[in-house]
This record gives C-alpha cells, sequence and structure tokens, in this order.
C-alpha cells in the first residue's frame, strides 16, 4: 500500500483569514499558476486573465474572500508575509484602476466585477472547490488551467504532477492509526517522537522544532491580538467581536504589557472551573474573531477550525504546567500527525465533509496532543482523538451568508472544551475496553460525509444559513 508523506508544516501552514479552502487555497492557487506562466515564459505575454470559480467557491466565495485571495495571489503576493493591514487598499486600488500587475511585474486590464465570475449552477466533478483561470495572451491565442483546493490550504493542479512529498521514503511511514501504534509499539516512541523522526526526512532536527516553534508565535500572537481588538467584523452580518470583552472582564484590576505578562496574569488568576472554562472559550474566540477579519492564523487544520488548537495548547500552557519549548513541540507534533491520518482517510473539507470535517477534526487533534502532553499513552493518545471525534460525526457545514462568522466562531469554543473533556476521558479509560478505533470513526466519518446532503456541506443553502432572517449588506 502506497504511503501519502504529510509534514507537520503541510498541516500546519501560516497564513490569512477566513477560510483555508476558500481563501488560502484559492491564493495558492493562483501563485502557482502565475508560476506556471513563468515557467512556461508566457507571462509578459499575457493580455487578459478571467477567472472562473465554480461550487462552493462561487457560492461562499464573497463571504470568504476568494474573489479577494485570487487577486492577491495573481499580483504575488504571500499571504505567510503580506502586510493583512494592506489587504483592502490594494483590493480597492485594483478595483479603482482597473489594473493587476501580474506577479508583480507585468500589468494587465483586469476588472474584478467582470473578470472573477461566480458560477453558481456548476461544479466540476473532482472537487466543490474548483477554480479556473482562462488566458488570452497578446497574439489572442488562449489556453486555461484548473485547480482545486481540496482543504486546510492544500491545492492540486488538474493533470498536474503528484506532490513530490510523496517521493521521499519516510522511517515510519503511517496512513492509519493502526499504522501509527504499530510503529510507536515497535520502537516504544512516543506518536510526537515519530513525527520527529519522519520530519528528519525533509529537515533537521532542530529547523522542525524552530519552524514548529514558529508556528505556536504565530497562534499565540493571533490569540493575543484577537484578545486585544474590539468592533465588528467585516461582510455585513454585524457580529460583535467579544473575545475582548471577555478578555477585559478575566482582567480586570490586573496591568500587563505583553503576552507573557499577560500569560501571567492568566495563570495568577487561579484554577476555579468557570474561570478555566470562560479562557478556553476567550483564546477560541480570539483566534477566530481574527480569522473573520483577514487576520493572519494557522491553519489547524484549517482556518474555519483555527481556533481549537490554539485554544486547548494555550489552556494545557496556562493551567497545566505546559510552558516550555519541548510541550510546546510536542503537542503540535502529535496534533499534526492525528490530522494527517483524518486527512488520509477522509477529508479536511468541509465542502466535501461538513463541519465534522474541520471542527471534528481539529478537536480530535487537539484531544490527541493534549492527552500525550498530558502523560498519557500512545493508544489513550488515539482513544481521546476517536472520543473528540465520535461526537463531532455528522455535523454540518452551514455559514450564514457563506461568512466564516455564524455558527463557526462559537464552534470553536466547543470543539476545544470537547477536546479537554475527550482527552480526560482517555486518561481515565482503559484503551483495551474501548469499542470504537479512531480507524473506525474516520471510516465512519467519510461514510457520513458521502451520505451528506450537498446543501450542507459548505454552501449557505441549507441549515441556519436559510432558516436565519438577517439582512446582509455585503452578502
Amino acid at each position: 500500500m502506497s504511503h501519502e508523506s504529510i509534514s507537520v508544516f503541510d498541516m500546519f501552514k501560516i497564513g490569512v483569514g477566513p477560510s483555508s479552502s476558500h481563501t488560502l487555497g484559492p491564493w495558492r492557487a493562483a501563485q502557482q499558476f502565475t508560476a506556471s506562466l513563468q515557467q512556461k515564459n508566457t507571462l509578459q505575454h499575457v493580455k487578459s486573465i478571467t477567472v472562473l470559480l465554480y461550487g462552493s467557491l462561487a457560492k461562499t466565495g464573497i463571504g470568504h474572500g476568494t474573489d479577494i485571495a485570487v487577486q492577491l495571489g495573481l499580483c504575488g503576493d504571500d499571504p505567510v508575509t503580506f502586510d493583512v493591514n494592506k489587504i483592502t487598499p490594494k483590493i480597492a486600488a485594483i478595483k479603482t484602476s482597473q489594473k493587476l500587475v501580474l506577479a508583480g511585474n507585468h500589468q494587465i486590464n483586469f476588472n474584478p466585477i467582470e473578470d472573477i465570475q461566480f458560477l453558481f449552477g456548476e461544479a466540476l466533478p473532482y472537487h466543490p472547490n474548483a477554480l479556473t483561470f482562462l488566458v488570452k495572451l497578446n497574439n489572442e491565442d488562449t489556453f486555461a488551467e484548473t485547480y482545486y483546493s481540496i482543504g486546510g490550504g492544500f491545492v492540486l493542479k488538474e493533470g498536474g504532477e503528484a506532490d513530490k512529498k510523496d517521493d521521499v521514503t519516510l522511517p515510519f511511514p503511517t496512513n492509519t492509526a493502526d499504522e501509527l501504534l504499530h510503529w510507536c509499539r515497535k520502537t516504544g516512541m512516543s506518536i510526537s517522537e515519530i513525527v520527529l523522526e519522519n520530519e528528519n526526512t525533509w529537515h533537521t532536527e532542530n529547523e522542525t522544532k524552530e519552524g514548529v516553534l514558529k508556528i505556536w508565535d504565530t497562534m499565540a500572537a493571533c490569540i493575543y491580538r484577537g484578545c486585544h481588538t474590539q468592533g465588528i467584523l467585516p461582510g455585513g452580518l454585524n457580529v460583535k467581536r467579544r473575545a475582548n470583552a471577555l478578555n477585559n472582564r478575566l482582567t480586570i484590576g490586573n496591568q500587563y504589557t505583553d503576552y507573557n505578562s499577560w500569560l501571567q496574569v492568566i495563570k495568577n488568576g487561579g484554577s476555579d472551573f468557570k474561570y478555566i472554562l470562560d479562557w478556553v472559550s476567550c483564546f477560541a474566540l480570539a483566534v477566530n474573531e481574527e480569522n473573520a477579519s483577514f487576520g493572519r492564523v494557522v491553519t489547524a487544520p484549517t482556518n474555519g477550525a483555527a481556533g481549537v488548537i490554539p485554544a486547548v495548547l494555550q489552556y494545557y500552557i496556562a493551567f497545566c504546567k505546559g510552558s516550555n519549548n519541548e510541550k510546546i513541540i510536542q503537542f503540535l507534533l502529535t496534533a499534526s500527525e492525528v490530522g494527517s491520518i483524518f486527512k488520509k482517510g477522509a477529508t479536511i473539507s468541509a465542502a466535501m465533509g461538513g463541519c465534522q470535517a474541520e471542527i471534528g477534526v481539529s478537536s480530535a487533534m487537539a484531544a490527541a496532543a493534549l492527552t500525550e502532553c498530558m502523560g498519557g499513552t500512545q493508544r489513550q493518545a488515539l482513544m481521546a482523538a476517536e472520543i473528540a471525534m465520535e461526537h463531532h460525526l455528522g455535523l454540518t457545514c452551514d455559514p450564514i451568508g457563506g461568512l466564516v462568522q455564524i455558527p463557526c466562531i462559537e464552534r470553536n469554543t466547543m470543539g476545544a472544551i470537547k477536546a479537554i473533556t475527550a482527552s480526560q476521558l482517555a486518561l481515565q479509560s482503559t484503551p483495551d475496553f474501548a469499542k470504537v478505533s479512531l480507524d473506525g470513526v474516520i471510516k465512519t466519518m467519510w461514510d457520513t460525509a458521502l451520505d451528506m446532503n450537498s446543501k450542507y456541506k459548505e454552501t449557505a443553502d441549507g441549515g441556519l444559513a436559510i432558516n436565519i432572517p438577517l439582512s446582509l449588506s455585503e452578502c
């Protein structure tokens, strides 16, 4: 059986909100497309480009900023480094001038209203998240390239070559939880140690650890920023940010100047159950309010579910004495491996599987990671992941107005709390008596995804999206 090779840095990608599949993926697809033009030596000969958005990308594209992401990608901007404060003025300038500088060095006429087409009634068979770039050259020749955003910021080009990561041979190749457990038993290593050994295929150990800590730094900065920003989220739903007010109530009477002093204030607040519960919710709200505002976040494994893992890891750091780099690395390595198993055995795309594929997977990842860091065995960690997903099975994706706000933001708080509960259950249980395996729940999740009505898969065509009588100004 062939094994798909997925790195921790594939599961955790630094990018821009609000959606990994509808924002980051199309952004990356546009970057890949311009790189393809450069490889063909046709970039300077491009006269015009039309972008066709299909399926879920069309139906929720405005709310997810797909059109914005495509324009920035065509301009050659990088979602990892581009200043999020410059997104609005840059998009406004393109709209006003009707000019776009392709890959940063070739200007073409581009009217976003006409040249980005939302094909609401059309879908391509391979995946609901599809986009096609139609190119006309100066000599009037035309051609097209199609890309699929398959969840978590992963992108596939139609007819393109397989990811080069699949060409490598990992010391511990893993597609399933049973295979992972086999390697753990054979070597005596923990899940995070298995992952670290596999990462040595691509990076040195120091590079991996530094990269993982950079991921956490980005997550932590996002939590802190979200806890200290107030206002109304963009998009027309007029959703008020809540993390800032909650943070202010929880820290009242205390002073701090930065993340570290803020963290100390949190730790000094005690260990009352309600206090901890409020903070976990606050951490998750903060991340996903930033995500909804085109802020810098980390796919974990997606943008829509970006708050669960940071919230649980921040909980571990603040309340479980986990504030050291080795524990943070251990947490994120373990989480990434569980996420990769879900991607291989099912999906991490809400357009394919509903919200069980995003919040459910992120909760399972966080549960396993917390369990290992709390001293649980490999089997208990996988049991925790199973418990978390088992109680997300069938969760639909029905965003109001196509925005990653309702019910998405609150769902991250629920996913975080479920992860902590699942971990506690696993730590107090004996896996020998478990009736459901992680592989069994992953298969069930995929079967459920296949059975799920398409209107509940990130289309805004069903559920809350059609039953909440809200007047939207932009959606």
